[in-house]
């Protein structure tokens, strides 16, 4: 089984590296947060002492961080992008910046492959292997980890390196849009008298239907908003986004207006909130409820 070290054991990380565990592979895993790596050794992980440590002696290594200066500070300042040995393959699970990942491939040792492969799924794909994984750079080297990703969720080839970043940024843009569209739907048709599940069932049955509505309007019925996934994230992605935006040529009002929709509910419940705090806002500033009674199991325990 091809030998595989994972840094970043987060909401996102611990459950895939888990994954892998159970799944024969030999892992050797790293986080800062003790509890969390306690939790990969219980999975089946070795633990490593350092990042530099995870990377050494690995066929494949996995970082799994929530930001560009994370994984910069990771393969750069910690070492891990030097430890890694000629013939070994590096993959970015990050959302992350696709400038980013196309430098440290070109500081990479000899003989080190590089793909960026940012997932989707939310959690109860991380722990349940239906992620989709999009993966950029040479096809020989997506090829090679496929079977290691493939433990993970689908993986769709993207293209160069890079493109694996650019493709998860559009995914997540259509999905903010979705998100803040979705909350003033369901506003919109309670506020004139229709009853909240009657709506909710009406939406998953028509145009309307999305990946939103059927997996992320529960979160907002429980009222929890969905707290697996920050809104300091959210922001983070809008502004990734922004940055690949400025070549196109052209306004894209909905994107503008879901950074605004996001920016002022991070502003108003803290960058820590929950990501569908922005059906929140619309709630606090309407003097509505959208709660709905039912078994809402929260999708990370799925």
């Amino acid at each position: 089984m091809t030998a595989v070290g994972f840094v970043g054991l987060g909401t996102m990380g611990g459950p895939m590296c888990a994954r892998l565990s159970r799944a024969g592979h030999p892992v050797t895993a790293f986080d800062l947060n003790p509890d969390a790596l306690n939790d990969a050794v219980d999975a089946g992980a070795a633990a490593a002492g350092s990042a530099a440590e995870a990377a050494a002696s690995v066929d494949v290594l996995l970082t799994s961080l929530p930001a560009p200066q994370h994984v910069e500070a990771v393969m750069c300042d910690a070492g891990a992008l030097a430890a890694l040995s000629a013939g070994s393959v590096w993959v970015d699970l990050t959302t992350s910046r696709p400038e980013l990942i196309r430098r440290l491939a070109g500081e990479a040792p000899e003989g080190v492959d590089v793909v960026d492969s940012p997932v989707t799924g939310a959690v109860d794909g991380a722990r349940n292997g239906t992620l989709t994984l999009f993966a950029g750079g040479e096809s020989a080297a997506v090829e090679r980890v496929r079977p290691v990703l493939e433990r993970l969720g689908r993986v769709i080839a993207c293209g160069v390196l890079g493109t694996g970043c650019v493709t998860k940024l559009v995914t997540n843009q259509l999905w903010f849009v979705g998100a803040a569209a979705l909350a003033e739907g369901l506003a919109v048709g309670v506020r004139n008298g229709v009853e909240l599940g009657d709506l909710w069932e009406a939406i998953k049955a028509s145009v309307g239907d999305s990946f939103v509505a059927r997996h992320d309007a529960p979160s907002i019925f429980a009222g929890h908003y969905d707290p697996s996934f920050p809104l300091e994230l959210c922001v983070k992605d809008l502004g990734l986004l922004a940055e690949l935006e400025t070549i196109v040529g052209a306004d894209l009002p909905m994107t503008t207006a879901a950074r605004a929709a996001f920016a002022l509910a991070a502003e108003r419940y803290g960058p820590d909130a929950a990501e569908l705090s922005v059906a929140r806002r619309i709630e606090d500033d309407a003097g509505l409820s959208l709660r709905l009674d039912g078994d809402w199991v929260p999708h990370w325990e799925a």
